[in-house]
């Protein structure tokens, strides 16, 4: 989403790097250009003139005009002032109340509601919490049995009833959720295309009813400045406790993101990316700073290496390697597949300091990963243990049973080679020389 506010941002860094000294006329050169980057990024103007003005009182202080490196100096400030409008330090979500913890969903239709709903279900059971789903959107069709499936698919228990009211529905979810001692009850509610006084009236009468300890506002944030706009209803109308960020992983230019706290006064708590009931992270703006800036998102990476993973696979092919077996396709499959749980390649290099800003990613190396995997499924498990057997009649047949070329095929061989020997280096303890045959491996990469 950050893509070109990025580029624009990254570029001004790289600018302020070679200075050998910050004057006020060069500071003034790089609040023009960052105001230029976030406003083309469709961030709110009031947002924009806070934000460079703060930068502007911090940059012309006496700390940074005569530090031996002003340049970082300007780039630390910038990338402090841009977490801090994005909310400073990370919101969690509060669970330190009596049980059942109410968590209230709102949003406009479309916002991914829903969705968020069962996302955050299979968060906090994660987190071992006992999690009950109800839905108090009577209007949409099939928005009740969506929200049922969702729970029936993440193993989360969702509330039965034959009302019809939400409010009705809302009192009763709420007293089987203190019956059956469940810790937290998400009630998801009706949204409409655009905001109405009967919308506003009937979620203002569940939230009397309920008086959640959590009000989370959903919001798409391919939506822009009409997210903003909505996220200022909403908090007008309800005492909103945080706001949930959907789709961020879309092509938006990213002004929702950077706006909607200073907007609302309320703490972005989790985005959303991508469809999968896993595609719910908890926000932290100084490493969204970080991001935005170049500098990668390495303790992020490592968080969701911890819960994607698949350790014990992990721990199998190191013991493989390290006996110098061979590495097959079998376990070059399974790289992907770990690869995948983890977002996919350009989500991981947009995570890496420097990374996210290479030209070459383009979003077709998360193609060239699925089809790779297509290629090695239409081998037999003989031929993914012995990949020596692949000769040309047998490769013509992977290829017509994968959709692709038999180019294709001898491109993905190559590119398990060049892994093969990496491995191989690895298992010998050439680390160094592993990380000089890097070039080339990625799928993607030619």
């Amino acid at each position: 989403m950050f893509e070109n506010l990025s580029g624009r941002l990254g570029g001004i860094v790289k600018n302020l790097r070679g200075q050998a000294r910050i004057t006020e006329a060069n500071i003034q050169d790089t609040l023009r250009q960052v105001r230029m980057a976030l406003l083309e990024a469709d961030v709110a103007l009031p947002v924009v003139k806070q934000f460079t003005d703060d930068i502007k009182a911090k940059a012309m202080g006496a700390e940074v005009l005569q530090s031996l490196t002003p340049g970082q100096a300007l780039i630390g400030i910038v990338h402090d002032e841009l977490a801090k409008l994005m909310g400073g330090e990370a919101t969690d979500i509060n669970l330190a109340a009596q049980p059942p913890v109410v968590i209230l969903m709102a949003g406009l239709q479309g916002s991914g509601k829903t969705t968020s709903s069962g996302k955050l279900a299979r968060l906090l059971k994660s987190r071992k919490k006992k999690v009950l789903l109800a839905s108090c959107d009577v209007y949409r069709p099939a928005a009740i049995d969506q929200l049922r499936q969702l729970g029936k698919q993440l193993e989360v228990d969702f509330h039965e009833t034959a009302d019809n009211d939400p409010v009705a529905i809302a009192k009763t979810a709420q007293e089987h959720a203190r019956k059956q001692f469940y810790d937290v009850l998400i009630v998801d509610t009706a949204g409409r295309l655009a905001i109405d006084e009967a919308m506003m009236a009937e979620i203002q009468a569940l939230h009397a009813a309920l008086r959640p300890v959590e009000t989370l506002f959903v919001v798409d944030a391919m939506q822009g400045q009409d997210a903003v706009n909505t996220a200022k209803s909403f908090s007008e109308a309800l005492p909103l406790t945080g706001v949930i960020l959907t789709k961020l992983d879309g092509d938006a230019r990213g002004g929702a993101a950077l706006s909607v706290r200073h907007i609302t006064g309320k703490p972005i708590k989790f985005v959303g990316v991508g469809e999968k009931p896993d595609g719910l992270e908890a926000f932290h703006p100084e490493r969204m700073a970080s991001r935005i800036l170049g500098m990668g998102d390495v303790l992020s990476l490592i968080e969701q290496a911890q819960t994607s993973v698949d350790i014990a696979e992990a721990k199998k092919l190191a013991e493989k390697v390290k006996k110098g077996k061979n590495f097959d396709l079998e376990d070059f499959k399974s790289q992907i597949v770990q690869m995948r749980k983890m977002g996919g390649l350009t989500a991981l290099m947009d995570k890496l300091p420097g990374m996210g800003q290479m030209p070459q990613m383009t979003g077709n190396e998360d193609k060239a990963i699925n089809r790779v995997e297509g290629i090695i499924n239409s081998m037999t498990p003989e031929e993914r243990r012995h990949p020596e057997l692949l000769k040309a009649s047998r490769k013509r047949r992977i290829a017509a049973g994968a959709g692709v070329q038999v180019q294709e095929v001898n491109r993905m061989l190559n590119q398990f080679e060049q892994a093969q020997k990496m491995m191989k280096m690895m298992g010998k303890g050439g680390l160094g020389k592993m990380m000089r045959g890097m070039k080339g491996v990625l799928p993607g990469k030619h």
